[in-house]
């Protein structure tokens, strides 16, 4: 028996931190926190699944 190929579920993304206009690039199911480089600021945080984005998606990779 075939089985077909699961779609990828999973990306990474382009964000733009509000604080500081920061461009940076996170994983959709981040597992842990993540924080801007520049100014500090939480960005995404974890949910178990895909992460909790505090930032503007720019763009996503996939």
């Amino acid at each position: 028996m075939v089985r077909e190929a699961r779609a990828n579920r999973s990306s990474f993304l382009k964000v733009k931190c509000p604080d500081c206009d920061n461009e940076q690039t996170v994983f959709s199911k981040a597992s842990t926190t993540v924080k801007c480089v520049v100014c500090g600021r939480d960005l995404a945080t974890p949910t178990g699944g895909k992460a909790n984005l505090k930032a503007e998606i720019i763009s996503e990779f996939k």
